[in-house]
């Protein structure tokens, strides 16, 4: 049985970004049931990607949907921390990296949330080159396995722009989100992302565009707001 999650940073989102999270499910929703295995992914730090992985997996889940949300960035993860992720039972939060590394077992690691159809594979071990973790057999069969026991599995993952485990991680889902900061990230780099995950065999599903409007403190429907609470990888 396993254990059930405390997050301790839970905050509701104004009206206009839970309505253009809840379009984003909805247009998930309809990929298709071969598309199961999900990249939410940026090309740079700071564009609100963990922002978007979380919120999208809430509200699958809160449609009732079985979803888990994978923190695969083993190198500098961010979410437990930027949530206050910890266990009900006061013991010590184990992750992807424990399990890929072979110390625990899979049932150890995932964590039950207050949502009944969505659980947790945090990170909080990280380490400096986790390229033969990603590389192996191991994380493969990992995936496919969480893609029958789950109808989505959302991997929240490192930038494309800073190194290599995004590529390897694409390999093997069935299709990737590029979260795109308005205003900021350069077209240039966009294209880059896009032709890396090409080289990946990883289909880009979408783009969402987001922290639009937020120079003006204005919401629109089709903007995901400037509600992106940390600083990844620094500034």
């Amino acid at each position: 049985m396993n254990t059930k999650a405390i997050i301790g940073l839970n905050p509701e989102l104004p009206y206009a970004v839970e309505e253009a999270i809840n379009r984003l499910r909805i247009n998930v929703s309809f990929l298709g049931s071969d598309i199961r295995k999900i990249m939410v992914i940026s090309s740079e730090p700071n564009e609100g990607k963990s922002f978007i992985a979380m919120n999208l997996w809430k509200q699958m889940a809160s449609a009732g949907e079985k979803a888990i949300l994978v923190d695969a960035d083993m190198r500098k993860s961010v979410m437990a921390e930027t949530y206050q992720i910890s266990r009900e039972d006061g013991k010590e939060l184990w992750g992807l990296s424990h399990y890929l590394s072979d110390n625990k077992k899979l049932e150890d690691c995932i964590l039950t949330t207050d949502l009944a159809c969505g659980d947790l594979l945090p990170n909080t071990n990280n380490i400096v080159n986790p390229s033969m973790l990603l590389e192996s057999n191991r994380f493969s069969e990992l995936l496919d396995k969480l893609a029958e026991d789950y109808r989505y599995v959302f991997l929240d993952v490192p930038p494309l722009g800073l190194v290599s485990d995004a590529e390897r991680i694409g390999n093997i889902c069935d299709g990737a989100i590029l979260t795109v900061r308005a205003g900021v990230t350069p077209k240039g780099i966009i294209r880059s992302s896009i032709a890396q995950l090409e080289r990946a065999g990883c289909p880009l599903l979408g783009i969402v565009l987001n922290r639009a409007g937020a120079g003006n403190g204005k919401y629109y429907g089709k903007y995901y707001g400037k509600y992106y609470g940390s600083e990844y990888y620094g500034k």
